[in-house]
């Protein structure tokens, strides 16, 4: 989005499509290797994102753009990176009882390992790793994370995306969601909790998040981890996402097919309490985001235009009390191999269930009699999510139904 002043337009796109919250990355000067992730001084604006008139690059500069934002009608959300700085910030000289050191006396690198394969592991050479556990001037760093969130409130921020979040202790996490309350006691914390293991999303179970996110965006539709996730969590709102800006673009992966790109936010749009796309999806953008090179050059020509879809999505998942909330999910067998058929129930709706039906096939259509659902012959009614912007209201469920490529319905059961 390039410098604040262009944030506001954008936020006001997002807020005409039924999104009611708008999360930056961080905003913060970044050290040599220029990743927004990569923070040198927390207390100064990135260069990139300084407002036309700016005398200055202290984060009250922003607070203009952000307070502006917020009166749109649409919240404002910031990354919290606290587990990590750059490499080159001075508060390794200035506190290094802060970091984490080798035996060599240098300052250690955080890496991540994947999950699924122990011996897989990333190591970012351009950051230096915070000792948030046991560094020995614990109460002092913790202030000092304090001090940014109030800082971050004091400009108009209301919630923080919190980076590698389960690298962070639980406790170092209360502190700050109740230092956060005690200024705005509707300030929200979600947790990025991608790529951790499950017993750490259980250890985070403890901290008092609001959301957390899941990963049904890499889910074939077939194994069985996702809903087995979603069951063991499903006590915890998250959030679904059919891309993020650390992921490949979906248009890209699938060459560009819309159906799909329908299919997978119509999806997401039923699997979780909340859901969120990164700029661009909308279009079908297909260059991936880089948290150091991308820049407002690189807005790509429209593949096509999803935005009366989404804005459709969004406005029926708001007005579904059956989509409210995380709900309780669970495969429906089938004899349909190319239909993939789940139930959901959900506390805020109490007397109301649903079926969610995904054409997995996405060049064929697939048709399924209404037989099929476990709901006798009840009155049943029909949403066609994927073509939500023709199909606002629901129809009768006729005695069978045709999915259209990579569709999504929604079928509504109304209990008396």
């Amino acid at each position: 989005m390039g410098s604040a002043h262009n944030w506001i337009e954008h936020a006001a796109r997002a807020l005409s499509l039924g999104f009611n919250w708008l999360y930056l990355n961080p905003i913060t000067y970044p050290g040599f290797s220029r990743s927004l992730y990569a923070t040198k001084d927390y207390y100064r604006l990135n260069p990139a994102f300084l407002p036309d008139s700016a005398g200055h690059d202290s984060l009250q500069t922003l607070a203009p753009v952000i307070r502006s934002i917020a009166d749109l009608g649409i919240h404002p959300m910031v990354d919290l990176v606290i587990n990590h700085t750059s490499i080159d910030s001075s508060l390794i000289q200035e506190h290094p009882s802060w970091y984490r050191w080798d035996e060599a006396g240098k300052v250690r690198n955080p890496c991540a390992v994947d999950p699924d394969d122990p011996m897989k592991k990333t190591v970012w050479g351009d950051l230096a790793e915070v000792d948030n556990h046991h560094s020995p001037d614990r109460e002092t760093l913790w202030g000092y994370w304090a001090d940014l969130v109030r800082a971050y409130l004091s400009i108009g921020f209301e919630g923080f995306r919190c980076d590698a979040a389960y690298k962070v202790p639980v406790d170092l996490w209360r502190y700050l969601i109740q230092t956060a309350q005690r200024v705005n006691p509707h300030a929200l914390f979600l947790a990025e909790n991608l790529g951790c293991t499950i017993h750490q999303t259980r250890v985070l179970r403890e901290t008092g998040f609001h959301f957390f996110f899941n990963s049904s965006k890499w889910w074939n539709f077939e194994d069985g981890w996702c809903l087995d996730q979603h069951k063991e969590f499903e006590d915890l709102p998250s959030i679904s996402f059919p891309e993020t800006h650390d992921t490949e673009r979906l248009a890209y992966v699938t060459g560009g097919k819309e159906a799909i790109q329908r299919q997978r936010y119509a999806f997401a749009a039923t699997f979780s309490a909340g859901l969120l796309i990164p700029i661009g999806y909308e279009f079908g953008f297909q260059k991936k985001l880089d948290v150091v090179e991308t820049q407002p050059t690189d807005w790509e020509r429209s593949k096509f235009d999803l935005s009366s879809f989404v804005k459709a999505v969004n406005s029926l998942k708001a007005q579904t009390p059956l989509l409210q909330g995380e709900g309780h999910i669970e495969r429906v067998v089938s004899s349909h191999s190319d239909l993939l058929f789940l139930e959901r129930r959900s506390e805020d709706a109490p007397g109301e269930r649903g079926w969610i039906v995904v054409n997995k096939n996405s060049v064929a259509p697939r048709p399924f009699l209404r037989e099929s659902l476990p709901a006798g012959e009840e009155n049943l009614w029909l949403v066609r999510l994927s073509q939500a912007e023709r199909f606002m209201k629901p129809e009768i469920c006729p005695q069978e139904v045709t999915l259209d490529p990579a569709e999504v319905v929604l079928v509504l059961l109304h209990e008396k």
